[in-house]
C-alpha cells in the first residue's frame, strides 16, 4: 500500500511531516525486502518505504521503537512496562518478528512474545495481563510477499485513529537508525505464548461467547462435516480443534502449513465477490479455484455425501479465514447445485443478528448494527426491519470498534446528565465530548481522557452505580464488514472470575455465533427452504467493484484533479440515467469519493471510489438495488477506464510485469506453460489481472477480455 499523502514526501521539510501518513486502514502493509538488498543500498529504511514502497526489517524495528517511545512521551507506558506482540506464520525465518521484538525491547519496555496466534488474541491477552499495548505483525489477508504492523491500544483494544498515525509517522520519520543500532535490548523477551492459547481457547469455548445453550453442547453440530481453511495462517492447528471440542460431526482441516505460504490458494481474499462455486470453478487448468485443495475437497465430500446432504441427514461445510484469523467466510454444499454457497460477513452477520434478536428481542431491539460502506446496501434495509437502529462507516473495523466505544462514552454521559444533586458536568468533559463528535481530534488518547473523567465524575458524586450500568451493552449488537470481519460482544474472563466485555474482529467467535445462529432458525426448514434461506437470507441488492492495481495513490485525494475528474464522470453519468447525485463526506476517511444516488422511481444507490488502505489498488465500488445494476454498471465501467488510464505507476515491478503479460497475449491466448513469468510474482499478477477483468483463463489458456484490449489499445497510442 501507498503512503496516502497529498503533498511529495520530504524527509527534509519538517513542514510535510504531519501531511504524511505512512499508515492505510490498518497499520503499516508492504511488499517485504530485506535491508541487503541491491536496491535498498544508500537509502534509509524510511526512505525505502516512501519511494521504494517495501517494509524492510530494519523499518519495522524503527516502527516498533518509535511507537513505544511515542507512548512513553505522553506517559501512557513506562521503562519496564510491558506490551504484547503475535505474529502470522508469512515470517518463518523471523527477520521481520523478531526486528520488530528488538525495537520494543530497545525501547526499554519487556515484550510478551506471543509467536503465531490469531489477531484477536494479541488485544485479548494485551486486557488479560494489563499490558501497556499490543502489536500483531501481519498483511493480513494480502499476498505472502507483503508484511505489516497493526497496532492495539490499551484503552479497549482500540486501534489506532487517524491523529495516532499522524502522530506516529512523525516520530517514525525523526529516528535515526544510525542510533537505534547502537542500542542494547534494555527491556525483557519472555515467551507467554502458552498462557495466551490457553486464554483463547477458553474464551473460544465459553457458552456466552458460543451462545451455545448448555443442553446443545453436545449435540449441535453432530451432523456437521466441517472443513477447515486457515489459509496457512495463525489458526492452523487452532481453529480445528476449537471445532472438534465443540462436537462437529467431523473437521478436516486443510492448508495448515506454517512454510511462510499464507492465503495462497486458500483463505478469504479469493472468495470476495463469489457467491456460489460451481464445479466448473475446480476444472484442471481453467477453473479458477482449480488448485484451492479447501473448495475441492468440500466439492469432493459434498458429492459423495450428495444424497444425505438432499436428505438434510448431514451437512457439508467450510469454515474459511484469513492469515490472521480474524476474518470468516462460510461455504455450505448445496446438493440440488452440486455447488457451493458462499457466505460473506454480510450474510453470517445477518444471521448472528437475527438470532440474537429472536432469542432476545428485549435486549436487542433498537441496538445498533454497524456496516461499513463496503457491504450491500440491503443489509442495513434488512437488519432496520428486524427492529436494529443500521449506521454506516468508513472502511475498516477500527470505525466500527470506535463506534462502540463513543456509544459506550454518550450513554455515560447521559446518565451523568440525569444524577440529581449533583454539580454540573465539568466544562472539560462537554468540551472532550464535543471535539470527539465533530470529529476535530480523532485519537485514542482523548477518549480515554474524557472515559477516565466521566468514572472519575461518577466517583466524587458517590454514583458508582451509574458507572456499572453504563457499562453494560444495550446499544449495540453487531458490527460488521462484507469482507469478513464480525464483531460482537464477547466476555473475558479474569483469574479473579471477573468478566469484562470485549470487542474485536474474531474469526472463530464469528464462525461459531454464525453457526449456532443458522441452526438455530434454519435447521427446522425443509431442506430446499433451508438452502435458500442460506443462499439469500435478504434480498440481496446489487453490489460489485471494478479495481485497478499497481496505482500512483497519490493522484487520488479530495479535491485533487484526478479526483475531481471521477466525481464529474459519476454526476454526469448518473444525471443521464435519471439518478440526482449528491457527494456525502466521510470526516474519518475524507480523500474518499461517496457518492449517493436517488432518483424519482425510488432507486437509492451509491458509487465510492477510495484508495485501498491494504493493498496497491484503487476500486470503484458500485452498491444499490438490483433495478439499478444495469446504470450502476456502465457508470463504474466509465469510472474504471479513467482510473486505468491515469493511475498505473508504470515504475512498479509489477506493472512492469503486466505489461510484459499483456503484450504477450496481444496475439491470442497463451497457455501458462508458454508465458514469460517472474515467480513467484508471475501468478499473482495474473491473479490480480483477472481481479481487474484485463485477462480471463479459458481452455486454451488466458485471453485479453473487451477491457483488456481496450487498456492496451490505448497504452499502444501513448507509445
Amino acid at each position: 500500500m501507498s503512503p496516502q499523502e497529498h503533498p511529495k514526501p520530504s524527509l527534509n521539510k519538517k513542514t510535510f511531516v504531519r501531511e504524511l501518513r505512512l499508515q492505510g486502514t490498518d497499520g503499516i502493509r508492504r511488499e517485504v525486502r530485506l535491508s541487503s538488498s541491491q536496491e535498498t543500498t544508500n537509502l534509509t529504511p524510511q526512505e525505502v518505504f516512501l519511494k521504494l514502497g517495501f517494509i524492510t526489517e530494519e523499518f519495522m524495528e524503527i516502527y516498533a521503537y518509535a511507537h513505544i517511545k511515542q507512548l512513553m512521551s505522553t506517559g501512557k507506558i513506562q521503562t519496564g512496562d510491558s506490551v504484547i506482540i503475535g505474529w502470522d506464520p508469512r515470517d518463518p525465518k523471523g527477520n521481520y518478528t523478531s526486528a520488530v521484538v528488538s525495537g520494543i525491547c530497545k525501547a526499554g519496555v519487556n515484550a510478551l512474545v506471543l509467536g503465531v496466534v490469531p489477531t484477536p488474541l494479541v488485544p485479548m491477552y494485551m486486557l488479560y495481563k494489563n499490558a501497556r499495548g499490543g502489536l500483531m505483525v501481519t498483511a493480513s489477508h494480502n499476498p505472502r510477499d507483503q508484511n505489516g504492523i497493526k497496532i492495539f491500544s490499551s484503552f479497549q483494544g482500540l486501534k489506532l485513529l487517524p491523529d495516532n498515525d499522524l502522530t506516529l509517522t512523525h516520530a517514525v520519520l525523526e529516528v535515526k537508525p544510525s542510533t537505534l543500532e547502537k542500542l542494547t535490548l534494555k527491556g525483557k523477551c519472555i515467551d507467554s505464548r502458552k498462557e495466551a492459547l490457553e486464554l483463547f481457547h477458553n474464551f473460544s469455548l465459553a457458552p456466552k461467547n458460543t451462545w451455545i445453550p448448555p443442553e446443545f453442547e453436545k449435540n449441535l453440530f453432530k451432523n456437521i462435516t466441517l472443513v477447515v481453511d486457515p489459509a496457512n495462517g495463525s489458526l492452523s492447528d487452532i481453529a480445528a480443534k476449537i471445532f472438534h471440542q465443540l462436537g462437529f460431526g467431523n473437521v478436516i482441516e486443510i492448508n495448515s502449513k506454517l512454510n511462510g505460504d499464507v492465503n495462497l490458494k486458500s483463505g478469504v481474499a479469493d472468495l470476495e465477490g463469489k457467491a456460489i462455486i460451481t464445479r466448473e470453478m475446480i476444472e484442471k487448468g481453467t477453473g479458477i479455484f482449480s488448485k484451492h485443495l479447501a473448495i475441492t475437497k468440500l466439492l469432493d465430500l459434498g458429492q459423495k455425501n450428495r444424497t444425505l446432504v438432499a436428505k438434510g441427514d448431514k451437512k457439508i461445510c467450510g469454515a474459511v479465514f484469513d492469515a490472521d484469523g480474524d476474518r470468516f467466510y462460510r461455504l455450505d454444499y448445496d446438493a440440488s447445485k452440486d455447488a457451493l454457497i458462499v457466505m460473506s460477513g454480510d450474510e453470517a452477520a445477518f444471521f448472528q443478528a437475527k438470532h440474537l434478536i429472536t432469542s432476545n428481542p428485549k435486549q436487542y431491539k433498537g441496538t445498533t448494527y454497524i456496516n461499513t460502506v463496503e457491504s450491500d446496501f440491503n443489509a442495513s434495509v434488512a437488519a432496520k426491519k428486524l427492529g436494529f437502529l443500521p449506521v454506516l462507516t468508513p472502511v475498516g473495523d477500527k470505525w466500527i470498534l470506535l463506534k462502540i466505544a463513543l456509544l459506550t462514552a454518550e450513554k455515560k454521559i447521559r446518565a451523568a446528565k440525569k444524577l440529581k444533586g449533583t454539580k454540573v458536568l465539568a466544562t472539560s468533559i462537554l468540551e472532550k465530548w464535543k471535539n470527539i463528535q465533530n470529529k476535530d481530534s480523532l485519537n485514542v488518547l482523548n477518549i480515554e481522557e474524557l472515559e477516565s473523567e466521566l468514572n472519575q465524575f461518577f466517583k466524587i458524586n458517590k454514583a458508582e452505580g451509574y458507572v456499572a450500568n453504563s457499562n453494560k451493552n444495550d446499544l449495540f449488537s453487531i458490527g460488521s464488514e462484507e469482507t469478513g470481519h464480525c464483531i460482537t460482544e464477547g466476555y473475558l474472563t479474569f483469574k479473579n472470575e471477573t468478566q469484562v466485555s470485549v470487542f474485536f474482529g474474531n474469526g472463530v467467535k464469528s464462525a461459531i455465533n454464525t453457526f449456532v445462529a443458522t441452526q438455530f432458525l434454519l435447521e427446522s426448514k425443509p431442506t430446499r427452504a433451508y438452502f435458500a434461506n442460506l443462499t439469500r437470507p435478504f434480498p440481496p441488492g446489487y453490489k460489485q467493484t471494478f479495481y485497478t492495481y499497481y496505482v500512483n495513490k497519490k493522484l487520488f485525494h479530495k479535491n485533487s484533479q484526478l479526483w475531481n475528474q471521477v466525481k464529474t464522470s459519476i454526476y454526469q453519468e448518473g444525471r443521464n440515467k435519471g439518478f440526482s447525485p449528491r457527494f456525502t463526506s466521510f470526516s474519518a476517511e475524507p480523500d474518499m469519493l461517496y457518492i449517493k444516488l436517488s432518483s424519482k422511481k425510488n432507486e437509492n444507490a451509491a458509487i465510492f471510489v477510495r484508495n485501498s488502505g491494504t493493498e496497491n489498488k484503487i476500486g470503484v465500488n458500485l452498491r444499490g438495488s438490483m433495478k439499478s445494476a444495469a446504470k450502476l454498471k456502465s457508470i463504474g465501467e466509465k469510472c474504471i477506464k479513467i482510473l486505468l488510464y491515469s493511475m498505473k505507476d508504470f515504475e512498479n515491478h509489477l506493472c512492469k510485469l503486466e505489461k510484459s503479460i499483456l503484450n504477450q497475449l496481444i496475439f491470442g491466448s497463451v497457455l501458462n506453460t508458454k508465458l514469460k513469468l517472474k515467480k513467484p510474482a508471475g501468478e499473482r499478477v495474473l491473479s490480480e489481472m483477472a481481479k481487474q477483468g484485463l485477462i480471463r483463463l479459458t481452455r486454451d489458456g488466458h485471453t485479453l477480455t473487451v477491457l483488456g484490449k481496450w487498456y492496451l489499445s490505448i497504452k499502444k497510442q501513448d507509445g
